[in-house]
């Protein structure tokens, strides 16, 4: 007569007693799938580190190298910023020794040619001077707009 002495209140220990078996073996199993999630984490993190840190060194060293070949660079372009400047430099002095007989040559012809023309038209030698002379002006004012001003006269000093 085990169940003639089964009381309500024996009743919902049992039913506590249940529940708390379950609910522990419940959490048991929770801990146990925790457990190898952690681990698969920790493996999976370690393989990482193990792949990463060597990836990251490499890349270091290839940053190191890269800089030390855009310092090569720099020093190649320094190199063709002197080399255009001197080449510059270079053609300025030509230019203006080119440009300086071809004012004066220019100037001189179209003097004589104006100087000469108002001799033959007027017979006067001092009209023929100052036609040749502003003759000359001019042309040396259109030579300098179309090639650039002559050198400048060196002072001394």
């Amino acid at each position: 007569m085990l169940l003639a002495s089964f009381t309500s209140s024996d009743l919902w220990r049992l039913a506590l007693a249940i529940f708390l078996i379950l609910a522990g073996v419940t959490l048991a199993w929770a801990f146990l799938q925790l457990a190898a999630t952690l681990r698969r984490l920790a493996a999976f993190l370690g393989g990482t580190q193990e792949e990463v840190l060597p990836m990251i060194h490499k890349l270091g060293e290839t940053v190191d190298r890269v800089n030390a070949q855009l310092d090569k660079l720099d020093s190649v372009t320094d190199s063709a910023v002197d080399a255009a400047a001197a080449a510059d430099a270079t053609v300025r002095a030509v230019s203006r020794v080119v440009t300086t007989p071809v004012r004066k040559v220019s100037s001189l012809a179209a003097g004589l040619s104006y100087g000469t023309a108002t001799l033959r038209r007027r017979h006067s030698w001092r009209e023929a001077v100052r036609d040749g002379k502003e003759a000359a002006a001019r042309r040396r004012q259109e030579v300098d707009d179309d090639l650039g001003p002559g050198p400048r006269p060196r002072t001394r000093g």
